[in-house]
């Protein structure tokens, strides 16, 4: 009989894909909500296709991690509680406005650029193929994101109202970005995962040089939320999974 829900032995290296993978899509998945709602056609399909991307990255990542604790990518997708989720809290806010949009993709994506980059020269080689695959994508939605945050911040008085106010809001959820448990420490020591605390250097020069340009002010030192890591997620991401997960739920085991 088919259940509603799985449960995982997260083995250090598990838990690794599950973050990168849980990370990439949820993202895809705010991102998708764009569709119909983006401010100019061309626009709706470039959040479409990071959409895309974030997605195709977590299903290499869930076949993996499926691989070693026995259960395919949908299983991981659609049958795990909200408890069971490691995405960064970042990744699940509602998207806002589109100002805070832009700006939540600048931010994950000078993490993950360089995050990447470096899995690249992992000791896991299934781990590294992916990762070639995946900075080649989060390179270009850097790219296209921190020219709109330029365009935004540089603007108007009113997209620099509302780019600022994305920025205020946004950055207390920065921090998980860079947080290290046992797990990661094991992932760091094994030659498997970088050091996040490595990769800030690299993320704090390019947010400089983008908000900037955009004119906008970074905010100061301040109180980081946490938790997503380790399953305290917002109230947000039981509502996105209500939604993500409603078919498998509502009919376990449903094929095609």
């Amino acid at each position: 009989m088919p259940t509603t829900s799985i449960t995982l032995d997260e083995t250090p290296l598990v838990l690794h894909l599950l973050r990168r993978a849980d990370d990439a899509l949820i993202l895809g998945h705010r991102l998708s909500e764009w569709t119909g709602h983006a401010p100019t056609l061309e626009e709706e399909l470039a959040l479409a296709n990071m959409a895309l991307d974030l997605i195709g990255q977590a299903r290499l990542l869930y076949a993996y991690a499926g691989s070693l604790a026995g259960h395919d990518e949908d299983q991981l997708a659609y049958l795990r509680d909200a408890r069971a989720w490691r995405n960064c809290l970042l990744v699940e806010l509602p998207n806002g406005d589109f100002a805070q949009t832009i700006l939540r993709i600048v931010l994950f994506s000078a993490f993950m650029d360089p995050c990447w980059q470096a899995t690249t020269r992992s000791a896991d080689p299934t781990l590294a193929a992916i990762a070639a695959k995946a900075e080649k994508e989060v390179a270009y939605h850097l790219r296209h994101s921190a020219e709109w945050l330029i365009r935004l911040g540089d603007g108007t008085e009113e997209s620099h109202r509302r780019a600022e106010a994305a920025l205020d809001a946004l950055w207390p959820y920065s921090g998980e970005l860079f947080e290290a448990d046992a797990a990661d420490q094991a992932m760091i020591d094994a030659g498997i995962a970088p050091d996040p605390a490595t990769l800030r250097g690299t993320w704090d020069a390019t947010l400089a040089d983008v908000l900037a340009r955009a004119t906008l002010a970074r905010p100061g030192d301040t109180w980081m939320q946490t938790g997503g890591r380790t399953g305290r997620h917002t109230e947000h991401l039981g509502y996105l999974l209500a939604d993500l997960q409603y078919l498998q739920r509502a009919y376990p085991g449903a094929t095609w």
